[in-house]
């Protein structure tokens, strides 16, 4: 979240990844991916230098985790409970994906 403040100077925090494009003519005006409007006192330059930092912030964050949080590997779909549910998760399915049976 990006911090921003209205014209009357209350701030408020706005997701950057739902702005769909910003203008300044002449006040800076915010337009949200659902056509939300938000005019703001900070400057285009401003607001862009906001949403870079905060991305910058996030992919920082993703670097400092550590792998034990974290598994870059790819898994496979599992179905974990119900009638179709594999009997051992951890164990290797079979090597060519089965067809359903038809009804």
């Amino acid at each position: 979240m990006i911090v921003v403040t209205r014209l009357n100077d209350s701030q408020f925090a706005i997701n950057p990844d739902l702005i769909e494009r910003i203008h300044a003519s002449p006040d800076t005006t915010l337009v949200m991916v659902d056509g939300a409007k938000f005019i703001v006192t900070e400057g285009l330059d401003e607001v862009i230098e906001k949403i870079a930092r905060f991305r910058a912030h996030v992919i920082s964050l993703a670097y400092l985790t550590s792998d034990a949080d974290y598994s870059s590997g790819v898994r496979p779909l599992e179905i974990v409970s119900g009638p179709h549910a594999i009997e051992d998760p951890t164990a290797p399915g079979p090597v060519q994906p089965q067809r359903p049976r038809r009804l």
